[in-house]
């Protein structure tokens, strides 16, 4: 009463090739590959911008000035003065 031994597995492999054939095994243990490899890319990804300083993102000009805010602030400043 312990974990799966030798013939467990087998076992289980001839049942799992039996119900979803050969192709469909081949087809799924192929998917299932490239997921882990795509995780396993991702995660060294990861840590590789970690340790990399973070990005400054620059201006690129001045912003956006709208007519309507310039003459609010205007006139703001008009009647302070």
């Amino acid at each position: 009463m312990g974990g799966l031994g030798m013939r467990e597995l087998l076992v289980i492999l001839l049942v799992v090739l039996v119900v979803f054939g050969a192709k469909k095994l081949r087809t799924v243990g192929s998917d299932l590959g490239a997921a882990v490899r795509g995780v396993k890319k991702a995660m060294s990804e990861g840590e590789e911008e970690q340790g990399a300083p973070p990005k400054q993102i620059r201006s690129e000009g001045t912003d956006a000035e709208f007519p309507e805010v310039a003459k609010k602030s205007d006139t703001k400043n008009e009647r302070s003065s």
